[in-house]
């Protein structure tokens, strides 16, 4: 065969053919809303969109969340349907209904066939005018919310994201992020008086797009809003983000964290400077894509992550811009210093003729696909009208962005990127990051509670934690295993005091009908909670492990053998030197409630997993006492959050003596043990 020749260069691009953005008709009703058509007869569906200047931003100090709880409950309820009513009414002609809030403006969505458009504004109309928040709705929201929450918070990239807000707004709003007490703080009341006080007409962007005529929207929006009035109270003006006048680094200590996740930018620009446009060039070289410079950089040619990124975004308020990445721990010092030399390139260095050109056709060709369907021409054209860009901006996009001049991309960045004075977040175990990043800028340093830390905090457990022996008295716990809220096994745990210096600990575990099986006994000194023996038998789909381990004079020797997700088992010899203190995993469940709990303590226990044969500091954080309820009853219990695990997880302690686990839930994963009896 003939060698085949390929082209050495990428062909030209076509032609950019004409982007005819459908007409739409704006008028303000006699109400103050705002009405915007858009006649679109290409399909026959029809999209609408209701959005309310009440995002998170109007959230009252303290009650953080309050606005995306509203957001969820609309559709749970009316005067004149219930939640099953109205997700039946919807879904039964083939539409959607949803609401959800975002920092500035809380929206109402429906989407249906076209000639469903009277019954889509008809329930649009009822949820916004007729919302009845049942007191069990909330609660289900809430508990979502705070299931989502702590999802979020198991994530380092999530958690880097909520201190760069803070650090970069400070108290302006945008810069708040929800917390469990905010969720817990919110009440029905707090609900119905955001939603009667925030949720009115006057200033209101209604926006319908699809194959519908105006004529026929003004006649259904007439009667589905009938008697609509009032306006929302007057807003104070946000706070001024403090102005940072050099760049500095905050490092959040996350204990064990394998990667460590950059965060850093600073505030830029209002919504309608149009040094957006080079601006968004820039951003896009610098880091929008798999083919920018951070991506190349620091994934292609140095390998330390998986991906980096820039972004540019706006607010009704001052937007911001950001740089992210998330790299291993120990190029986290070298990962930083080239981002910071990058972007310092970006502000400083003409763009490449080519790179300019290759950027701008993709922004310019890709924008297009934004606004094919009814649904997303409705939100282009919401986003235009709720930030004030101006009745032509959809219009001119391209125009404008094909316009900008790689001088022009150089100055918005080096206006932009202030590099003199950057808020950098690094999310991470702080003590391998430390000494690392402090020699780059000044450096702060915290827990994931926002607490001040110092280097001598970073100190690794010592010794045993001391342990109240009174919790180790003669009892037998019975809890079951839910999975999406269906038992699927059951746990017993027992505990005996053998002699006045040693406590048995006996638990045994059947899954999913005996598939999985498991039978473990340790012996452990109950002052201190060291183990001295483990001794456990697994059985999963038949194959068979078992571990048996010694701990004394500072070792840990034997043999553990755990079952794999693939059928195989994993075996180990173990003789491992183990630090003071250690304690097996396996005594969890029996060393913390015997810690001295009480709100706002923190704990770092070191720990030896003889599944993995790995040493780890797991840090337990407990809360204020709640009350737990479990098929036992109803318990008054300290939260315990842990971290330091492959999985985050959060156990709940009885306050009286003696303690009893009462659930563990496991962040993410929709497993969790409680108790029976």
């Amino acid at each position: 065969m003939s060698a085949q020749s390929f082209p050495t260069t990428p062909p030209k691009p076509t032609p950019l053919t004409p982007v005819r953005f459908p007409p739409f008709k704006e008028a303000t009703l006699a109400n103050g809303v705002q009405l915007v058509v858009i006649e679109h007869h290409e399909q026959p569906v029809v999209s609408v969109t209701l959005s309310f200047r009440a995002g998170g931003i109007y959230d009252p100090p303290g009650k953080e969340g309050l606005s995306s709880l509203v957001a969820e409950l609309l559709s749970k309820g009316t005067d004149n349907r219930n939640a099953e009513q109205i997700a039946g009414t919807i879904e039964g002609v083939g539409g959607t209904l949803s609401a959800s809030s975002a920092d500035d403006f809380l929206t109402i969505s429906a989407d249906a066939l076209s000639d469903q458009a009277g019954l889509v504004l008809d329930l649009l109309g009822d949820v916004t005018l007729h919302p009845t928040f049942p007191e069990s709705e909330l609660e289900l929201a809430r508990t979502r919310a705070l299931s989502t929450l702590a999802l979020e918070l198991s994530q380092p990239s999530a958690v880097a994201q909520r201190f760069f807000g803070k650090e970069i707004y400070g108290r302006n709003p945008y810069g708040r992020s929800a917390t469990r007490e905010s969720y817990r703080a919110v009440t029905r009341d707090d609900v119905t008086q955001f939603a009667r006080q925030r949720l009115r007409p006057a200033g209101a962007l209604l926006v319908v797009a699809g194959d519908v005529t105006d004529a026929q929207v003004q006649e259904f929006v007439a009667k589905a809003f009938e008697g609509w009035r009032g306006a929302p109270p007057p807003s104070a003006a946000l706070p001024v983000p403090a102005t940072r006048v050099a760049t500095d680094i905050l490092l959040v200590h996350r204990p064990g964290s394998a990667q460590a996740n950059i965060a850093l930018g600073n505030t830029t620009i209002l919504p309608t400077d149009p040094i957006y446009y080079p601006g968004r060039v820039a951003t896009q070289v610098l880091g929008g894509g798999a083919d920018s410079r951070l991506f190349l950089v620091l994934r292609e040619q140095k390998s330390w992550t998986y991906g980096a990124y820039a972004s540019l975004h706006r607010y009704r308020g001052l937007g911001y811009w950001q740089a992210t990445a998330e790299v291993r721990t120990e190029v986290a010092d070298s990962a930083l210093r080239e981002l910071l030399h990058q972007i310092e390139r970006i502000r400083t260095e003409v763009i490449p003729d080519s790179e300019l050109a290759a950027t701008k056709g993709f922004l310019v060709g890709t924008f297009p696909l934004t606004i094919e369907t009814p649904s997303q021409i409705a939100s282009q054209v919401a986003n235009v009208k709720l930030l004030g860009l101006g009745d032509e901006y959809l219009r001119l996009y391209r125009d404008r962005l094909g316009a900008v001049t790689a001088l022009q991309a150089r100055a918005a960045a080096a206006r932009l990127y202030r590099r003199g004075a950057l808020s950098i977040v690094v999310v991470g175990d702080g003590a391998k990051l430390y000494d690392r990043l402090q020699g780059i800028a000044p450096l702060r340093m915290v827990d994931v509670d926002g607490k001040p830390l110092t280097p001598t905090d970073l100190a690794a457990p010592t010794g045993p934690v001391a342990l109240d022996p009174a919790q180790f008295a003669d009892h037998t716990d019975s809890s079951r295993v839910v999975i999406q809220g269906n038992a699927v096994g059951f746990t017993v745990s027992e505990i005996r005091r053998r002699a006045p210096d040693s406590v048995v600990y006996a638990e045994r575990s059947s899954l999913a009908n005996g598939a999985f099986q498991q039978q473990t006994t340790l012996v452990l000194e109950p002052a201190s909670g060291l183990v001295r023996q483990v001794d456990q038998v697994t059985t999963q789909q038949g194959q068979k492990a078992e571990t048996h381990l010694t701990y004394a004079a500072g070792r840990v020797k034997g043999a553990s053998a755990a079952p794999q997700p693939d059928g195989s088992v994993k075996r180990f010899e173990i003789d491992t030197a183990l630090p003071p203190g250690a304690v097996d995993e396996n005594a969890v469940p029996i060393i913390v409630p015997a810690l001295s709990l009480a709100p706002g303590k923190t704990f770092a226990v070191t720990f030896f997993t003889p599944s993995e044969n790995a040493i780890k500091v797991l840090t337990f954080k407990v809360g204020a006492p709640e009350a737990v309820t479990v098929p036992a009853g109803t318990f008054q219990g300290f939260r315990i959050d842990v971290t330091g695990s492959r999985v985050p997880f959060t156990m709940y302690v009885s306050t009286d003596a003696p303690r009893r686990l009462l659930k563990t839930e496991f962040v993410g994963q929709p497993f969790v043990v409680e108790l029976v009896k």
